[in-house]
């Protein structure tokens, strides 16, 4: 625990340094296929980004994206409509070597998906996290709510914003 902790310490001081220098600090949210979860997290992130007006941007990305399945979560689309945020015209996209060097912190919604981009990107180590766990040190899964009914989406989303108002807080006192 002391040992993340520390990590964390240091990737915030190496976040902070970026964006004090005036670029903004670039954050990709990552899930199975960028149909749920990480639409929805990119969402609220975009949401509460505007109006605290950090100096943050973010994308979602797939560890797996279905080609044929790239359209947004009805349930997800409903829920955020209700907030006032269309993310009807979101297409899924995959997650790529690009998007690593890019990123200045990449959050997963599970262990597996942080596990299968360490596999897949070594050079991600150091700045992947489980969304939990950069928010409050645990790792717990964002539960996946597809194919469920509402209320799990509603969980989920509940879910999302907690932990992202956790992470922007921590980025906002950089």
């Amino acid at each position: 625990m002391k040992k993340m902790m520390l990590l964390l310490a240091m990737l915030v001081l190496q976040c902070s340094t970026l964006v004090r220098a005036g670029e903004p600090f670039k954050l990709a949210l990552v899930d199975t296929g960028n149909t749920g979860r990480s639409v929805t997290a990119e969402a609220l992130a975009n949401a509460r980004i505007a109006q605290q007006n950090l100096a943050v941007v973010v994308i979602s990305r797939a560890v797996d994206m279905d080609p044929y399945a790239t359209l947004p979560e009805a349930p997800v689309v409903t829920l955020l409509q209700q907030r006032g945020i269309d993310v009807s015209s979101h297409r899924a996209a995959q997650l790529t070597a690009n998007d690593i060097r890019h990123s200045d912190l990449i959050l997963t919604m599970t262990a597996k998906h942080k596990a299968k981009i360490l596999e897949l990107f070594p050079e991600a180590k150091g700045k992947t996290f489980m969304l939990s766990e950069y928010a409050e040190g645990s790792s717990s899964d964002v539960a996946d709510a597809w194919g469920k009914p509402m209320e799990v989406y509603r969980q989920m989303l509940s879910q999302v914003e907690t932990y992202l108002g956790e992470v922007l807080v921590k980025l906002h006192k950089q």
